[in-house]
């Protein structure tokens, strides 16, 4: 069974089109393989692999050795990750002596780590990497102390092994260079306005009162009762919504939501609920979440911070789906409260006493961003030798922007753009931002700036600091690096541990269970509301706070990469455990996400990474599952197995919409086919084991609507013979299976933290990773720890 080396994989499955990747080779330029490895292939591989059979498209007897030729390559790492693994030759063929097949591997592996690591100390391991639209946001923030939304306004980042950050994934056309200018000049236009003009100011308090006004036509707002605005669970699109919160202006506000307290709260002791911001019209009708609504019984005021857009307003309304929907009231799409009282006929509700909404500039005050500009002198210094003036802040910036010194020859370019401004007679200002753009559009602050070998402490720096914090390092990093110590052992673990130790970091666990748990697309798929009636965006938001609450919880406590299949804990509020049926564990009302420890029946089920709801969700298509699916993300993502592609001309395996023969079956004809079964022995077990859960991470025993179709079965049989009965057996099984896990965590980590996959020859480097955290059970901060100080993550 392969780790996850990508340039082509130790996986199961000759079941790979091989034969389309042929380089093609004149007959004078063929190279033989070397005599030791063709003689093992036409002993034990060419009766099946020749030209006249070639089983599965593949021609050993005509496969030329020219490693050199990256499809090449990967063709001899396959035949040797098959026989590595077992797989090759077939279980019902003569097998060779243990003797001779370590013979055949080492006479292979030779060759290919000798080419593999010839072509990384003269390339590198990594492409030329650029930053990724979120890397490129906050840097941008931290660079001048902003924070306005500019992510969304650059083109989508390509994804390759999975992450954003890989390099050969990676674009930087003409079209994407004119993107970077114009948000560059939205960044600066904010920034420079902050700095010369000052920041707005906005605050204003909306009493319960003030909540109803324009009670007109298509009245949609809450209720006003004893001195209190109540939104109830009714189901017209924008209920809840409130005309008086529009705010001015695109910006930061903190709205805080005063004495919100709950009518009829439920069995969990809270009305939970959604805070949202948008235009509430029908003809926009996007909305924006800033929070999560638990009201309780005791009042307390809820405070959020969010970026809410000019001309939006608010929408408050309990938002659980398991909530007894009230009526309207009125005709017509109206909502009406006139004698009516809602609160005694058993509805649930949230009422507060008032809206105080703030303008705020959470990154940065006035007085920094002025500084990130100008630096400590103030404009008028410059009054009367301006160049002066360009020629140091120029320098200074962008020694901050390129993350690393700048000689005067590159500095260059960015001071004759303001020089020439100055000479066309306009301000310091104006040419001090005419440098400053094409600063933040320059290949150095774009890309990482690194050469093959070794990196050089800025590098290092630079490639920690996107690591851990999704953007530039900060003044120590830097000092750091300056000083020549970054790449000292001890200088540069002390450096990990602080960075994730700031607040900061939360940035690295967004952005890398964004990408590797594919937590972006929690919202990819609506769950089907002929199944799942009472999915809610309270339960979707719940989800995803516990997978990433949890991932924080093993980084920071350093927890057993074990975690990931199986563990005694979670983080839950009430919506979630009612989602998850474990009404009875002593959850506070009003605490939000709180850490709780499994009964041991609730960790056969619950226990573990891969069990909890966001990851099923994202695994499912909203209405079915599929153990293909599940199974190759299980593989890739946790088990660190790759599994490649399907062969061309195999159709995908529809599910029985009715629930009525189950996914099992389908697959099992799949997997009579040769073709197929030697991958599907690979990708379905870790599915078959989770196909008690439903698309939305829901418990099952069986298909279909209602749970009234045919039965699920859970077990299955893994690539290496162990027999499971279904998940707990199978988590069993892996449970105790650390250094595999740990191998498989860290070559995910490092491809998104340093821009490329492992490679061939980073075997053994990996293998020093895993052995380096075999005393702390192979905890996941240090897997972290010992990746980033590893060659893997120190080279190019």
């Amino acid at each position: 069974m392969k780790r996850i080396f990508h340039r082509p994989a130790w996986v199961a499955g000759m079941t790979l089109a091989l034969a389309p990747t042929l380089p093609v080779t004149a007959a004078d330029d063929y190279v033989s393989p070397p005599e030791p490895v063709m003689a093992f292939l036409d002993r034990h591989c060419l009766e099946c692999h020749d030209d006249s059979v070639a089983k599965a498209d593949l021609n050993l007897l005509d496969l030329p050795f020219h490693p050199e030729d990256p499809a090449n390559f990967k063709l001899w790492e396959r035949a040797l990750d098959r026989v590595r693994a077992g797989e090759m030759p077939p279980k019902d063929e003569p097998r060779p002596e243990d003797k001779a097949r370590e013979k055949f591997l080492a006479d292979l592996t030779q060759p290919l780590f000798d080419v593999d690591r010839a072509d990384i100390e003269k390339n590198g391991r990594v492409l030329s990497r650029r930053l990724t639209r979120v890397e490129y946001e906050y840097s941008v923030h931290d660079l001048l102390g902003i924070d306005i939304p500019l992510a969304e306004l650059l083109p989508e980042d390509r994804e390759s092994h999975g992450f954003e950050t890989v390099a050969d994934g990676q674009q930087l056309s003409h079209h994407q260079l004119a993107r970077y200018l114009d948000v560059a000049d939205l960044a600066l236009d904010e920034a420079f306005s902050r700095a010369i003009d000052g920041d707005h100011s906005y605050d204003v308090t909306i009493a319960p009162e003030e909540l109803i006004k324009n009670r007109g036509g298509n009245y949609r707002g809450p209720d006003l009762r004893d001195g209190k605005s109540i939104s109830w669970p009714i189901g017209l699109q924008f209920f809840g919504r409130m005309r008086p919160t529009k705010v001015p202006e695109s910006g930061w506000y903190r709205v805080t939501l005063k004495q919100v307290e709950a009518i009829n709260p439920g069995s969990d002791g809270a009305v939970w609920g959604t805070l949202r911001s948008g235009e509430c019209e029908s003809n926009a009708p996007l909305l924006f979440l800033l929070g999560l609504v638990e009201a309780t019984k005791e009042p307390r005021d809820l405070v959020y911070e969010a970026w809410i857009q000019g001309g939006h307003q608010l929408e408050l309304r309990p938002n659980d789906g398991e909530l007894k929907k009230a009526p309207t009231g009125a005709k017509g799409g109206n909502v009406s409260f006139k004698d009516r009282d809602l609160a005694s006929q058993g509805f649930s509700g949230i009422a507060n006493r008032g809206i105080r909404i703030e303008r705020i500039y959470p990154n940065a005050n006035r007085a920094a961003v002025k500084r990130n500009l100008f630096g400590d002198d103030e404009l008028e210094t410059w009054k009367d030798k301006p160049a002066a003036g360009l020629d140091k802040m120029v320098a200074r910036f962008a020694r901050r922007a390129f993350r690393r010194p700048v000689t005067p020859e590159q500095l260059a370019p960015y001071r004759e753009i303001g020089h020439a401004e100055l000479k066309a007679g306009a301000s310091l200002v104006d040419a001090l931002r005419s440098s400053y753009r094409a600063v933040l559009c320059s290949p150095r602050f774009l890309t990482f700036v690194e050469k093959p070998g070794q990196l050089d402490d800025y590098a290092i720096a630079s490639r920690l600091s996107y690591a851990l914090w999704i953007s530039l390092p900060d003044w120590k990093l830097t000092k750091a690096a300056a000083e020549g110590k970054l790449h000292e052992p001890k200088v540069l673990s002390e450096q990990i541990d602080r960075l994730l130790a700031d607040p900061k970091s939360a940035r690295f666990i967004d952005s890398f269970t964004d990408q590797w748990l594919k937590m972006k697309e929690i919202d990819f798929t609506g769950p089907d509301p002929r199944q799942f009636k009472t999915f809610d965006s309270v339960l979707q938001e719940s989800l995803l706070r516990e997978t990433r609450a949890y991932v924080t919880e093993m980084v920071k406590k350093d927890l057993s990469v074990a975690s990931l299949v199986d563990s005694d804990f979670s983080f839950l509020n009430g919506r979630l455990a009612r989602h998850y049926q474990l009404d009875e564990l002593p959850l506070k009302p009003g605490a939000g996400l709180q850490k709780v420890s499994f009964a041991p029946d609730e960790k056969k089920i619950r226990g573990g990474l891969v069990t909890q709801g966001a990851v099923l969700k994202v695994t499912a298509d909203g209405t079915h599952t599929s153990p293909v699916i599940r199974g190759k993300f299980i593989n890739e993502r946790i088990l660190g197995v790759e599994i490649p592609p399907p062969p061309p001309g195999v159709p995908a395996i529809e599910p029985d919409i009715r629930g009525a023969t189950s996914i099992r079956d389908q697959l099992e004809k799949h997997r009579n086919n040769e073709t197929c079964a030697s991958c599907h022995q690979t990708i379905d077990p870790p599915g078959f084991a989770l196909e008690n859960f439903d698309p939305i991470g829901g418990w099952r025993t069986k298909y279909g609507i209602g749970n009234k179709g045919a039965a699920v079965n859970p077990s299955g049989l893994t690539p290496d013979g162990a027999e499971f009965a279904g998940l707990r057996q199978w988590k069993a099984i892996y449970r105790d299976r650390k250094p595999q896990l740990a191998e498989g965590f860290a070559s995910q980590f490092l491809t998104y933290a340093t821009g490329a996959a492992p490679r061939f020859s980073d075997a053994a480097a990996l293998e020093a990773i895993v052995k380096e955290t075999e005393g702390t059970k192979y905890g996941v901060k240090s897997l972290i720890r010992a990746a980033i100080t590893s060659p893997i993550f120190l080279t190019k």
